[in-house]
């Protein structure tokens, strides 16, 4: 069968393009390697990830699997002293104002069997193994299970995650350099939310001098539990993985307290190298999606938002590809551009969050110009930002570049 659209990958951001590509009609394949369910780490979702779920459909499965409401994000100094909620629905250009903590091998099988109760074909335990392009004729992609099967169609979306298949293979992966970082990482039972049942509906961030760790509740008893640190920091360690983020740990008087009677499930896992972009986004027949764009950090929860956004954007730019009769439609360059300008928007939040003097001001918010509503409704995922919203975020910005030269407000003691 030649199908319309083959999708390399099955998570969030595969899964998603293929509902929307089958509700429009296409003829679509999903290639997914492995068999859902199965591990993965980013439980957190944003607000905004909400109204791409209404309008797949998902939302009655989502709303079944009573996944933990979010209700905003929590930043404090590690060595304790100092912390700010910023709560999603409070903010005053924030337009939706919950998002869901999600256990991912449930979260992502509902997604890919929405996709299949929505009209595409799923192949799970299938791994591509290589592709081929013309321009003229369309795309042929050869995957493997216990025999090889080459299938045929017009275009190709990469939605391989940070496997990131086609950019690899045409060398256009770019790293960020100063971003070079290691997560290690685990699930929890037992954490200790005593006296604190807010904090069960909000995403933790622990700030250390040079590291972070994420405290994510995804259900009633199970947390996700993470320490992102520099790669170097790491190779010039002496200790284990492990015994680094049990120091960590340790080391923050109100982390000892949630963690002391925690039991981890399972081993404790790590990622490293992960934050990049490719040179390219879009080629003859081909769009990339989710993580196969870029990741840039996982500390703003914006990895299965991106996922859905460059997704549900790619499709639409394909269904307009398929209307042209065009290899490289204009709509695909335009997904192309605006992914760009969704990305750069998150990156510059993301390395100013690894200078301290940001950190300080997100600590000791001021209400002046409302830049807390500005940030907050940055971080719930707003990206069509009308000009009140705009020049609030550039000034805040721009004040966060001051306050690391001159120090504006209080400097914090990170130990």
């Amino acid at each position: 069968m030649n199908y319309d659209v083959i999708i390399i990958g099955g998570g969030p951001a595969g899964s998603t393009a293929a509902t929307y590509l089958a509700k429009a009609g296409k003829r679509v394949l999903v290639l997914e390697k492995e068999h859902f369910p199965r591990f993965h780490i980013g439980e957190s979702l944003l607000p905004y990830n909400m109204p791409i779920f209404e309008e797949m459909g998902v939302m009655p499965a989502l709303q079944s699997a009573d996944f933990m409401t979010k209700k905003g994000g929590r930043f404090s100094l590690a060595k304790g002293g100092i912390e700010n909620s910023i709560i999603f629905s409070e903010g005053a250009f924030t337009e939706v104002g919950e998002a869901i903590q999600v256990e991912r091998s449930i979260f992502d099988k509902i997604l890919l069997d929405h996709a299949r109760d929505s009209g595409a074909e799923v192949y799970e335990g299938w791994r591509v193994e290589r592709y081929s392009i013309c321009a003229q004729n369309g795309v042929s992609v050869t995957a493997s299970n216990e025999h090889e099967e080459t299938f045929s169609a017009s275009f190709l979306l990469d939605a391989s995650g940070l496997v990131n298949f086609t950019a690899n293979r045409e060398k256009l992966r770019q790293c960020y350099p100063h971003l070079q970082k290691v997560a290690i990482y685990g699930h929890f039972t037992g954490v200790n939310f005593a006296h604190r049942e807010q904090q069960k509906h909000e995403t933790h961030i622990a700030c250390f001098r040079d590291s972070w760790i994420w405290v994510i509740p995804f259900s009633e008893e199970k947390v996700s539990v993470g320490l992102v640190l520099g790669r170097e920091d790491l190779r010039k360690s002496d200790l284990s993985p492990e015994e680094i983020f049990q120091q960590a740990i340790d080391s923050s008087p109100s982390l000892t307290q949630m963690m002391e009677r925690a039991s981890r499930l399972g081993s404790v896992r790590s990622t490293s190298d992960y934050s990049y972009s490719n040179e390219k986004l879009v080629g003859p027949r081909l769009l990339r999606v989710g993580d196969a764009v870029g990741f840039i950090d996982p500390i703003f929860s914006s990895g299965v938002y991106l996922a859905c956004v460059t997704s549900r954007d790619a499709a639409r730019a394909l269904v307009e590809a398929f209307d042209s009769n065009q290899a490289l439609s204009a709509s695909m360059r335009r997904y192309e551009k605006q992914t760009r300008k969704i990305l750069s928007r998150y990156r510059e939040v993301v390395d100013l969050f690894y200078q301290r003097s940001f950190v300080e001001i997100l600590l000791q918010p001021s209400g002046v110009l409302q830049w807390p509503c500005a940030i907050n409704a940055i971080l719930a995922g707003r990206i069509d930002l009308p000009w009140a919203l705009r020049w609030r975020f550039k000034t805040f910005l721009w004040f966060a570049r001051v306050h690391h030269r001159l120090g504006i407000v209080k400097r914090l003691n990170f130990g």
